[in-house]
């Protein structure tokens, strides 16, 4: 009986083994979708992508393998043993789906410029608020990042108490709201710069950044001297680096406040 179980793990741990690796393989391409599409760097760190997704995928990964160790015995007919396999995967493949899912449902979707500083959007951000009233021009594509935008000013005075006594009780502020997105164009760059801060001083706050900024602008053929930075509201503390122009050349970790 001791060299039929014996045999009988020994089985079951090859079989479990072979679904783990076929498991990380579909994480690994899981990932590409995740990482590349909708959670490009830094919004992976930003929006707390990169953690969801690793929950996600570590569930994912150790329960497959584990129930096709519990459940996998050479003994059993081929039609018990196929059937069983099979549940194993239809299982394993819908906690994937639901969990790509949940992180695809968090996924940032735009970066708004707010006067001084940019804030991370996210879809449930939104609080409800119906996708008709999105501009046809930003409207979120399910391959594509985050879209940088800026807001436009209030219609009237009306329209600017009445955000701004919803957003003090609670509510949505302009960020929150898409009917207010327009174009991250040149004429918005260009206001960004009225607020924004020379790199060079937030770079004696955070010396730390000196080599990624460096690295940056070496990347960019810039000189960063001429760049400027306003902070980014998100789950981390980042700053959007800008040239002269006021588009965006990359992020940088830590506090622009």
């Amino acid at each position: 009986m001791d060299m039929t179980w014996n045999k009988r793990i020994g089985f079951a741990t090859k079989a479990a083994a072979v679904h783990f690796l076929l498991s990380i393989v579909v994480a690994g391409i899981s990932g590409l979708l995740v990482f590349n599409l909708w959670y490009p760097f830094p919004y992976r760190e930003l929006s707390g992508g990169r953690e969801l997704f690793l929950i996600v995928i570590a569930v994912d990964i150790v329960c497959g393998p584990l129930l096709t160790m519990v459940l996998f015995n050479p003994a059993k007919p081929k039609a018990e043993l196929g059937r069983d396999l099979g549940l194993v995967i239809v299982i394993q493949l819908g906690a994937l789906g639901y969990g790509l899912w949940t992180v695809w449902q968090a996924r940032p979707l735009f970066l708004v410029l707010e006067v001084d500083r940019f804030k991370v959007i996210s879809a449930p951000d939104w609080r409800g608020s119906p996708i008709t009233q999105w501009p046809s021009t930003l409207q979120p594509r399910w391959w594509a990042g985050p879209t940088t935008v800026a807001i436009r000013a209030p219609k009237d005075e009306q329209e600017r108490k009445t955000i701004m006594f919803e957003s003090i009780e609670g509510g949505r502020d302009y960020a929150e709201r898409p009917e207010f997105y327009i174009p991250y164009d040149s004429t918005a760059a260009t206001k960004a710069l009225v607020r924004a801060k020379p790199l060079s001083a937030f770079l004696q706050k955070q010396p730390s950044q000196q080599e990624a900024a460096r690295k940056l602008a070496t990347e960019k053929g810039a000189d960063m001297a001429q760049w400027f930075y306003l902070p980014v509201i998100a789950r981390q503390d980042w700053v959007a680096v800008l040239d002269k122009q006021g588009q965006i050349q990359g992020f940088l970790k830590g506090d622009g406040f």
